[in-house]
């Protein structure tokens, strides 16, 4: 499964490392992904991945 939020669809950006004499790498930005299990409307359970900013989203507003 890709690295990508179930709910807001972000995934991984793409930028330089910067060393110091400014040698430029490619680096990728990961997502702070974490599994949780939600409840359907028909009882079921079911594991999502989501980033922990929209998990932190979903625990205020609920």
């Amino acid at each position: 499964m890709a690295r990508r939020c179930a709910i807001s669809g972000k995934g991984p950006m793409s930028g330089n490392n910067v060393s110091h004499a400014k040698n430029r790498t490619k680096r990728r930005f990961l997502l702070n992904l974490r599994t949780v299990r939600i409840t359907l409307d028909d009882g079921t359970t079911q594991k999502i991945k989501i980033s922990a900013r929209e998990l932190r989203t979903l625990k205020k507003n609920s």
